[in-house]
């Protein structure tokens, strides 16, 4: 019995074929003339395509040419002969994919159990058998027995995957399956999901696969700990067939095309071997299914992680509003099938359910699918019960007929299995490879599962631990990390998102277009800046905002003096410091941001991890030499235990019990809150019990998501920054606020960011102060793929130092210039534009340092009262939170 992701009530995927951890192409991935994404257009009223269309883009096909939309939507019609030589086409990239892959002509299937965790879901699917109401269910869900009995079965019998199937969200639609959850004290479906999970790995060791439909960026980084694959069928991007009364998906929230688009681009943020797919035949145009295909290879390319694409065909079910409906025809699902092959490439990895295709085998593997997908000797295929699963001897005659071998994988294709990192939390490491052969990364056949701890790894420490010494003398080892040319990403894919306004500025065109109105709005700009400068946010006057952010010359002195002239009246003519010490305990990180080149990966040369008696001993040298705050920030560490934060927060208060710990940003309390399987808030409260006292506002980069995921690829979301930050606050614990500018960004994205910090410093009041930190641009990723600016202009930096102290007025009081990034000329100037505070002393700086900065790690306090003294200014030592500091 096959497969594992049948457009069921979630329309979700089981593991997936993959393109590979590194990305994909084909001879067809140069790109299209132009890319998809969601689709509005209803059907198309011209005729089919012609004979000759079809023929010339065989003809590019067959040549190793790009396809754009017209052409492939051409050979979707391809019968006959013309279909013969596409599924010749197809089949040949597919067999290259595979010799390339060390597997030349093996098609591969999963051995599984399908675990149908719940029927209940919140959405009405026009052609879904699975789903159905409370009172034809002896429960609303599976109890965990009751899984575990099917799980164990399974694993007797040799199968290594749970696939779990399930409707999205039942307890928003079903009052039934919100009184299971909570009388069992499970505050969600995702949650029981992630405890089942748990519990399959620990007592049988089957590895979970998870199908639970739309899920959040911060719902995928629960989950990963948990199951090495997920998957969700994208379907289709025709809106018109969710929007539209009558339409398959009409009065499905998760069925909208854009929602389950952002689904698969945060599946790859997070770093899930994800599976997806279409379905055809349920009322899209050729042009429409042709769409959701380049959309597919759009979240391939730039994220790598997309390891089975599935194109499975409709078939009508009785008792549904869609029974009436034609079936799609076979001949239209090999078109498909082999459409999907030229366009993702060899690299893919391509899947038709055996079940619906009416014993053509040889036909769906001519036409270039290399995949059988997830095979049961146990339980029903639960979506398509009307439609038995060949037996696995039946599939392997079946494939050995048309040519090839048909060998076992794992629910995490090979790919993945042998890269490891970043795509394989730890905690699944050792019951993955209990079943995996570490060369092939396939499943070994004779391998029989067997529960083992889900814990922690063995914590190791080393590597480069005097990084933030030598990063001053002998420098780092390289200028770039082992895995640069595939941890970000598609570089051509990247830039395709930047931002018009943001590609302008890089190729220099003057940010301000001259003309009357410009004037206009750059007067009345300066005339709010001197009466009402905090009225600059209001959208009223975005013109003379943005005006201001383009100001040069007179205008700009003006500008900075106006600026200067609110900080003296605000906080006076105290320069501020802190005498702190920074830690950064381990810059092992596999997220990919782009712009960062402090992240390692643990076998690069300059990688290091700090134990917890490492980090006390630097806060207690730091404290020997004056400071009262350390301040922690690390890599995102697939291996720091999730204790671990605490642990250290708690070692530094044993040692030096009044020493200020301010640490940890947003994104590294996210993805830990999320490792553990707790909130946020709960995460946060146990650290504030250990002596957590503020944390840092970092991870902010630009509060806009189009620039964010340009940017970091797959740090936090602007909502979920602003929760951490908010949670924080309403617990006591302030922070700071930050921006980081000059590089693939523009003055409209400044002010939107500023709006949200002034909307969260309205709401709590715990901003301590703000801090800009102009983008160091030399070692970064994204520059040396010659993306992003090198960094911001001398005039962008006086502006958006003078304009963040305007901006702010009245809500945020501080602002701060980083001396690191600017340089001690550069800061004096910010003094002198608005700014009142030095940061502090740091003693050690690596994530500059390792970026490029060539302006050191450490002042020492008298340096930092020079420069206040160039400024023309006296200068105090403060506390975090900006009190007056002992002597």
């Amino acid at each position: 019995m096959v497969d594992r992701i049948h457009s069921g009530p979630s329309g979700d995927s089981g593991p997936s074929g993959d393109s590979g951890p590194s990305g994909d192409a084909g001879p067809s991935d140069s790109g299209p003339s132009r890319d998809a994404g969601p689709s509005d257009s209803g059907p198309s009223h011209r005729s089919g395509p012609s004979d000759a269309s079809v023929r010339r883009a065989l003809g590019r096909a067959a040549t190793g040419r790009a396809l754009d939309v017209d052409e492939a939507t051409a050979l979707l019609s391809a019968r006959g002969d013309a279909l013969d030589e596409l599924l010749r086409v197809a089949g040949g990239i597919r067999d290259a994919g595979l010799r390339d892959a060390g597997r030349p002509g093996v098609v591969t299937y999963s051995k599984k159990v399908f675990i149908p965790l719940t029927r209940l879901c919140r959405d009405r699917c026009h052609y879904c058998t699975f789903a159905t109401v409370p009172h034809r269910l002896p429960a609303p869900f599976l109890d965990r027995d009751e899984v575990l009995a099917i799980a164990r079965e399974g694993a007797a019998q040799g199968c290594k995957e749970a696939l779990f199937t399930l409707g999205d969200r039942p307890e928003e639609r079903w009052p039934a399956a919100r009184t299971w959850l909570d009388e069992r004290g499970y505050d969600s479906t995702l949650d029981y999901l992630r405890a089942c999970a748990v519990a399959v790995l620990e007592e049988t060791g089957l590895l979970p696969h998870l199908n639970p439909g739309v899920l959040s960026w911060s719902e995928l980084q629960r989950l990963k700990p948990v199951a090495p694959s997920m998957g969700m069928m994208l379907e289709t991007t025709a809106t018109r067939l969710w929007s539209e009364p009558g339409g398959p998906h009409f009065g499905s929230p998760d069925k909208e095309p854009a929602v389950r688009l952002r689904v698969l681009d945060d599946a790859g943020r997070v770093g899930v071997p994800f599976t997806t797919g279409i379905l055809i035949g349920i009322g899209e145009t050729p042009a429409e299914r042709v769409d959701a295909l380049f959309a597919i290879r759009r979240a391939q390319r730039e994220y790598g992680h997309l390891q089975e694409v599935i194109v499975q065909n409709f078939r009508a079910k009785p008792d549904t509003a869609m029974r009436g409906m034609p079936d799609a025809e076979l001949h239209d699902l090999a078109a498909t099938v082999a459409v999907a092959r030229l366009l993702l490439g060899p690299k893919a990895r391509i899947q038709a359910p055996p079940n619906l295709i009416v014993g053509e085998y040889d036909l769906l593997l001519r036409a270039g699918i290399d995949d059988w997908g997830g095979v049961s000797p146990l339980t029903p295929d639960h979506v398509n019960p009307e439609r038995p699963w060949p037996q696995i001897e039946e599939l392997a005659k079946h494939t050995a007929l048309a040519g090839f071998t048909l060998r076992e994988r794992l629910t995490i294709y090979p790919e993945y299995v042998r890269a490891g990192d970043p795509w394989l939390d730890p905690r699944l490491l050792p019951h993955v490879m209990a079943l995996a052969d570490p060369q092939t990364g396939l499943a070994v056949e004779e391998a029989r599962p067997v529960g083992h701890p889900w814990q922690e790894p063995e914590e190791t420490f080393g590597g480069r631990v005097d990084l933030h010494a030598t990063i001053d003398t002998t420098g780092r080892t390289d200028d770039r990390r082992g895995d640069f040319d595939s941890v970000y990403g598609d570089w051509a894919e990247v830039a395709g998102k930047v931002a018009p306004e943001a590609v302008a500025r890089r190729a220099g065109v003057p940010p301000t277009p001259a003309g009357s109105g410009a004037d206009r709005d750059l007067v009345a700009g300066l005339r709010l800046a001197a009466d009402d400068p905090a009225a600059l946010l209001d959208p009223r006057h975005t013109d003379a905002a943005l005006a201001l952010f383009g100001a040069d010359g007179r205008a700009l002195d003006e500008l900075c003096r106006l600026a200067d002239d609110v900080r003296r009246d605000v906080v006076g003519d105290d320069v501020t410091y802190v005498v702190n010490r920074n830690i950064n305990f381990s810059n092992v990180c596999y997220v990919g941001c782009r712009f960062c080149a402090f992240a390692q990966r643990e076998r690069d040369a300059d990688a290091y991890r700090l134990s917890v008696d490492q980090v006390a001993d630097r806060a207690e040298e730091a404290w020997a030499a004056g400071a009262s705050e350390v301040c922690l920030q690390g890599g995102i560490d697939p291996k720091m235990p999730v204790t671990g934060y605490a642990d250290i927060v708690r070692a530094i208060k044993a040692r030096v019990p009044e020493m200020h710990v301010h640490a940890f940003s947003p994104m590294e309390i996210v993805t830990a809150a999320a490792k553990a399987g707790v909130p946020v808030r709960e995460w946060l409260t146990q650290l504030r019990e250990a002596g957590l006292d503020t944390i840092p506002g970092t991870a902010a980069e630009i509060l806009d998501d189009d620039v964010r995921w340009v940017l970091t690829k797959g740090k936090l979301p602007a909502a979920a920054w602003v929760d951490v930050v908010s949670t924080a606050h309403e617990l006591g614990i302030r922070s700071s606020s930050t921006m980081m500018y000059g590089h693939v960004d523009h003055p409209g994205q400044w002010l939107a960011h500023f709006r949200v910090l002034a909307g969260v410093q309205d709401r709590t009041g715990g901003f301590t102060e703000f801090v800009a930190l102009p983008f160091v641009h030399t070692n970064a990723p994204i520059y040396l793929a010659g993306i992003a600016r090198p960094g911001p202009t001398w005039r962008e930096n006086r502006v958006v130092h003078a304009m963040s102290r305007l901006l702010l007025h009245g809500r945020i009081d501080n602002i701060q210039c980083s001396w690191v990034k600017l340089g001690d000329e550069g800061t004096v100037a910010m003094l002198q534009g608005g700014c009142n505070d030095l940061g502090g002393t740091l003693m050690e700086e690596t994530i500059s340092r390792m970026a490029g900065s060539g302006n050191g790690s450490a002042r020492t306090e008298e340096q930092l009262r020079a420069i206040a003294t160039a400024a023309g200014r006296p200068a105090r030592k403060r506390t975090t939170a900006y009190g007056h500091a002992r002597s």
